[in-house]
């Protein structure tokens, strides 16, 4: 019995220590692909070695200004390996009800969006899109809840293709920036 009892605890060890790898079923980041604004199947791949910031994101939201920040941000540290992911929304108070092409029109004309934009998601519910899942699991909300809660809410990956953190709506990207920096000075 005592044999018995030994094997099976040896066997069953699942726990990972200090230093092991994960198992190789644990996903990552770059296990996962999107369409672009202009219908393109972008793998997140394409964003190994970079620190990512998604944001689900709207055209009319008081959150909607933004989008000033984010370009910013985008277009002071894009060269030292960073990028924003912009996901159009339309599940708050349809707040993105446009097609994908006046998204891009509007972002365009109003703030200069230089960042790479997709196709209009799903965050919440049955249609949620797998990134979001993803994204929504490794980093939970307000009270451990995953949910979104509302337009820009956002997700910062390292360079590895972890999630690191998630910001709610009201966080200004400047608010980001030095965890930003900290992370492009990664190895």
């Amino acid at each position: 019995m005592k044999k018995t009892l030994l094997t099976l605890l040896c066997v069953t060890q699942i726990t990972i220590q200090a230093g092991e790898t994960m198992p190789k079923d644990k996903k990552t980041f770059y296990d996962f692909n999107a369409t672009s604004i202009i219908g393109e199947n972008i793998s997140m791949k394409d964003y190994k070695d970079k620190v990512v910031l998604v944001v689900n994101t709207a055209s009319k939201c008081g959150f909607t200004p933004q989008y000033k920040g984010l370009e910013t941000l985008y277009k002071k540290h894009k060269d030292e390996g960073f990028v924003i992911l912009g996901f159009p929304c339309n599940q708050f108070r349809e707040q993105e009800p446009g097609t994908e092409q006046e998204i891009q029109n509007f972002c365009k004309t109003n703030y200069d969006i230089t960042f790479p934009l997709f196709e209009k998601i799903d965050v919440n519910g049955d249609n949620t899109h797998p990134l979001y899942k993803f994204l929504k699991s490794e980093a939970t909300g307000f009270m451990w809840t995953e949910g979104i809660k509302w337009n820009f809410t956002k997700f910062l990956i390292d360079k590895k293709g972890n999630v690191i953190t998630r910001y709610g709506s009201s966080t200004k990207p400047k608010e980001i920036e030095e965890e930003i920096i900290k992370l492009l000075k990664e190895k």
